[in-house]
C-alpha cells in the first residue's frame, strides 16, 4: 500500500501531542501511547497519546469551567453559525488529508472515505444554519393578551463517545449540534481510529473555538471512557456503540441522573418482492451488507425474499457476492476493504461458525481470502447464509460483517 504513514503536524510543521484540554495542545499524563495501525496490512500509521482517567477528569472540568464562566453558552448564535461554517471551509480545503486519515486507520477504500468527508461537510452546514435559524417556537394559548414562546437551552457538559467504522461522519453528528446549541463537550473517539478526530479539533480551533469549549481525550473505553458516565461535572452522554457498552453507560450515568443519548446496534432487513426490479433489488441487497465490509450501524444484514423467487434470487445473489473484490483503501480495484481488526474478524468468524451450528447452509464465503496479498489485513470473504430460521443467532444478532 502507498503512503502509508500518517503524520499530524502543527502548521508550523512540527509534531505535538494529540489530547486537547482547556485550550491546549498535551500529552497523556502517564504518558503512555497507543501504535494506531492499518487494517488492511497492519502497517504502522502513527502513533498517539493513550489517555487515562485523570487525563478525562481534567478534561470533564475544563468544559465545565467553559460553560459555567465563559460567555460560549450564552454567545450570538450567528456566531456559533459563523464558526461551524468556517469548520466545513476548512473539511473542504483539507478534503484529501482527512480522506486519506480516515482511510488509513479505518482500511476502508479511499472512495467511500471521500464520501464520508462532503457528508461531514453537509452536517456543519446543517447545523450552522439551523442554529442560525431557531427562534423558537410560538405556541398559541388561546388567549389574546398571552404570549407563550418554547424556545431552547444548552444542556451543559456533553460527553461525546464515538465508533470505529465512520470515525468522522459519527464525530460531526455528535460535535456539530452540541455546539450549534452552546454546550462544550469531551470528544473520545474509538481507540482504533483517532485520526480524523485530531484533525477536526486542529480545524475547530483555527475556526476561533473558544479555550475550553471543546476538548479531546483519546484512549480505551475502561480507562479513559469510564469518567465520562459517572462524572457529576457531565450533564449528557451521547454513545455510539455496541448494547453492552451502551448498557453499562446508562446504568454508569444513572446515580448522577444524566441525559443520556444512545445508539447501539440493530438488525436490518431488506425485503425483495416478487414484483421488484431483480437488478436494483440485488444491487441493493449487495450494497446494503457488503458495503465497509458490513461495518455499517444500518447494514441490510438480513435478507427476506418473497418464496416464488427466492431460489432465483438467491443462486443469483451469491455469484455477484463471489465476485466482489477485496483490497486495500488506495487499490482503485477494491470494492470492499477489510474488518477493523484481528479481534472483530474473530468475532465475526465466531458468528457464522454459530450460525451454520444451529443449521444454516453456507452458500458463498465464510472463511479468510488464500490471496497472499491479503494476508497481512483482516480479510473476510462475503458470505451468504441460508436456510435461516428468526430463532437463530444470525438471524437475531448483528454481525457487523461482510
Amino acid at each position: 500500500m502507498q503512503q502509508q504513514k500518517l503524520a499530524i503536524h502543527s502548521p508550523e510543521g512540527a509534531s505535538v501531542p494529540d489530547l486537547f484540554i482547556a485550550g491546549r495542545w498535551c500529552g497523556a499524563a502517564r504518558a503512555e501511547t497507543r501504535e494506531i495501525r492499518c487494517p488492511a496490512d497492519g502497517e504502522l500509521v502513527t502513533t498517539v497519546d493513550e489517555a487515562s482517567s485523570l487525563d478525562t477528569t481534567n478534561a470533564i472540568e475544563a468544559a465545565r469551567h467553559a460553560f459555567d464562566h465563559s460567555d460560549w453558552p450564552t454567545s450570538s448564535v450567528h456566531d456559533r453559525s459563523a464558526l461551524l461554517h468556517r469548520v466545513a471551509d476548512l473539511l473542504v480545503e483539507h478534503k484529501a488529508e482527512v480522506a486519506r486519515a480516515e482511510s488509513l486507520d479505518t482500511g476502508k477504500r479511499l472512495v467511500e472515505s471521500e464520501y464520508d468527508v462532503d457528508d461531514v461537510v453537509a452536517v456543519f452546514r446543517h447545523f450552522a444554519n439551523t442554529a442560525a435559524e431557531d427562534a423558537g417556537r410560538v405556541v398559541d394559548t388561546g388567549r389574546p393578551d398571552v404570549r407563550s414562546r418554547i424556545v431552547h437551552e444548552p444542556i451543559g457538559v456533553c460527553a461525546l463517545i464515538t465508533p470505529w467504522n465512520y470515525p468522522l461522519l459519527q464525530t460531526s453528528w455528535k460535535v456539530a449540534p452540541a455546539l450549534a446549541a452552546g454546550n462544550t463537550f469531551v470528544l473520545k473517539p474509538s481507540e482504533l481510529s483517532p485520526s480524523t478526530a485530531i484533525l477536526l479539533m486542529r480545524y475547530l480551533v483555527a475556526a476561533g473555538l473558544p479555550s475550553g469549549v471543546g476538548n479531546l481525550i483519546l484512549g480505551a473505553g475502561p480507562t479513559a471512557g469510564a469518567p465520562l458516565s459517572t462524572h457529576a461535572g457531565v450533564d449528557l452522554v451521547s454513545f455510539t456503540g455496541g448494547v453492552e457498552t451502551g448498557r453499562h453507560i446508562m446504568a454508569s450515568a444513572a446515580p448522577t441522573v444524566k441525559k443520556v443519548a444512545l445508539e447501539l446496534g440493530g438488525k436490518n432487513p431488506n425485503i425483495v418482492f416478487a414484483d421488484a426490479d431483480p437488478e436494483a433489488a440485488l444491487d441493493f441487497a449487495l450494497t446494503a451488507v457488503f458495503l465497509h465490509s458490513g461495518q455499517v450501524c444500518s447494514a441490510g444484514a438480513r435478507l427476506i425474499v418473497e418464496e416464488s423467487i427466492k431460489d432465483a434470487f438467491v443462486d443469483d445473489l451469491v455469484e455477484r457476492a463471489r465476485q466482489i473484490r477485496l483490497g486495500g483503501p488506495f487499490d482503485p480495484q477494491a470494492e470492499t476493504g477489510p474488518l477493523m481488526s484481528a479481534a472483530h474478524r474473530d468475532k465475526v468468524e465466531a458468528y457464522v461458525a454459530r450460525g451454520l451450528a444451529e443449521g444454516a447452509t453456507l452458500r458463498c464465503g465464510g472463511a479468510r481470502p488464500d490471496d497472499p496479498e491479503l494476508d497481512k489485513g483482516f480479510y473476510y470473504l462475503p458470505t451468504i447464509l441460508d436456510d435461516c430460521k428468526s430463532g437463530m443467532s444470525v438471524i437475531q444478532d448483528e454481525s457487523f460483517g461482510p
